[in-house]
């Protein structure tokens, strides 16, 4: 099953209490204070993992709470800090706040980490109030609570190509064909229900990841159909590859209406390079090849005819591809600022 979203609570540990406390040995039997400070409490800390592909886990286990630090002991020994809890995410999870909807952090990177809840500092001993006027101070204080926040887990895939077009377009053939990707593939619309990503080797040394999206209807943007539930997956994308059939009664229209539909769910989706593929040339006689080969779409736009099924066409559309990836770099999310933590020992979960 695949699952791109999850909303969770986390609770970072409160920090030790200080503790009050006055050396009585032997031959000191008035001693100075000596009470040492509270230990830190843990934090929740984001790890990327590249090989989570899914949000699945966070269905069964929604509340991530650390241990909270140990108070502070005599002779000026310092509380025990409390464990760190690492929580695995696939790369490509946006985490935001589940209230406000601000963004925290874009986790993109492999093994990238980020403190989503800070645990709280150890309170101080009564050693650390002792001053000349003052020698014998019965003063120390708690331990600072821990962050504690709802977050939203979004997982956007990571793609540098996402394959667009209506249901039964070619879009899974396509991808079968140029990669090693395996998706369910059929002569009926909505055949794809999850996406499914390829890499694609290009010439030596080369290669790039493809996204294949469950196919768009006229509407998606507002819910109709399944495309809505992964057009966030091509936000991220790089550049889109619209895939139209040949055989259309009216290609330019079918590539107008998609290009609404990603207007309307987000506007700059439209300043991505883009790529035409007109698929299905098999199914093209003469006559239909020579109107084709006169279709004009936007200037600038590379249009491509291809037969997925015969290979036709398809080490041209690899090219006009990666033509594009080579103009175009992915653009970051800003993140707003969380606050600043340092990693102590961790327990992974």
């Amino acid at each position: 099953m695949f699952i791109d979203q999850a909303t969770i609570s986390v609770k970072a540990g409160k920090g030790g209490n200080g503790t009050i406390s006055f050396r009585r040995e032997k031959f000191i039997p008035k001693g100075g204070p000596d009470g040492g400070n509270g230990g830190s409490g843990g934090s929740i800390i984001l790890r990327a993992d590249r090989q989570l592909t899914t949000l699945m886990d966070f269905r069964y286990k929604r509340s991530y709470q650390a241990d909270n630090g140990h108070a502070g002991m005599a002779s000026n020994k310092t509380g025990k800090s409390a464990e760190d809890i690492v929580v695995r995410v696939p790369t490509g999870t946006l985490v935001k706040d589940a209230e406000s909807d601000a963004v925290y952090v874009d986790l993109i990177k492999d093994n990238e980490e980020f403190i989503i809840a800070q645990g709280g500092k150890g309170g101080r001993g009564n050693a650390e109030f002792a001053t000349p006027t003052n020698q014998a101070p019965r003063k120390a204080t708690p331990g600072i609570p821990g962050d504690e926040r709802m977050i939203q887990l979004e997982l956007k895939l990571l793609a540098d190509v996402g394959l667009v077009g209506f249901p039964n377009a070619g879009k899974s053939t396509l991808i079968s064909r140029i990669s090693a990707a395996k998706p369910k593939i059929a002569d009926y619309p909505f055949t794809t229900l999850i996406p499914n990503l390829g890499i694609v080797r290009y010439q030596e040394y080369k290669s790039f990841v493809v996204a294949d999206m469950p196919g768009l209807i006229e509407g998606a943007h507002a819910g109709k159909g399944l495309g809505i539930e992964f057009l966030k997956h091509i936000e991220r994308t790089r550049v889109l590859v619209f895939l139209i059939e040949c055989t259309s009664e009216d290609p330019k229209e079918q590539y107008k209406t998609l290009l609404n539909e990603l207007e309307l769910f987000n506007e700059e989706m439209l300043e991505k390079p883009q790529v035409i593929a007109l698929t299905k040339m098999d199914l093209a006689d003469d006559a239909a090849r020579k109107v084709i080969a006169k279709l004009k779409f936007k200037k600038g736009i590379d249009v491509v005819p291809i037969s997925s099924v015969a290979g036709e066409g398809v080490h041209l559309l690899l090219d006009a591809i990666w033509k594009q990836l080579a103009k175009k770099e992915p653009k970051p999310i800003i993140p707003i600022v969380l606050g600043k933590g340092k990693r102590r020992h961790g327990k992974s979960i």
